[in-house]
């Protein structure tokens, strides 16, 4: 079996590491442990996603050869423990610029979809009352003040974000 196969998946890591966090583990000893199923880069990853289900640091047991002491919230991990493996894994951070450029756009496309319903109903709601469907009519203008409504709200939130 290759070296390759043998890697472990982030929240398989992650598992692994608050098991050995529950009687409390220096972080050397974890990279020494998992090493030969992990690059650094991944155990450090499986690190901040294990942080998510308790793993916290002790500060006054740091030491200066073998790093930072972990213990784990015992409460939280039993709690969130049955989402450990449907968790969102953090991802390298050289991919932050196409998150926040992915984000602005579903932004833009999502108000543009709600004003977009806006008009068209306050458009079908005056075609509406023209031609003499008034309960039709007013549904539709009463649907497009909704719309309008929603739009500003998000507009509003959104122009904070971008």
């Amino acid at each position: 079996m290759s070296v390759i196969s043998k890697r472990s998946s982030v929240s398989e890591l992650s598992q692994q590491i608050l098991e050995m966090a529950k009687a409390g583990v220096y972080r050397e000893s974890v990279f020494e442990a998992l090493r030969p199923t992990a690059t650094k880069k991944q155990i450090g990853l499986a690190i901040a996603h294990a942080k998510q289900f308790g793993l916290h640091s002790v500060a006054t047991l740091r030491d200066p050869e073998l790093g930072t002491y972990y213990e784990v919230d015992l409460a939280k991990y039993q709690s969130l423990q049955h989402a450990l493996h449907s968790t969102v894994v953090p991802n390298d951070t050289n991919d932050l610029v196409t998150k926040v450029v992915d984000a602005t756009v579903v932004v833009r496309l999502m108000l543009a979809t709600v004003r977009g319903l806006a008009i068209g109903s306050l458009l079908l709601g005056i075609a509406c009352l023209i031609a003499g469907q008034q309960h039709i009519g007013f549904g539709l203008l009463t649907s497009a003040a909704s719309a309008s409504l929603i739009w500003a709200i998000q507009k509003t939130v959104a122009h904070k974000m971008i």
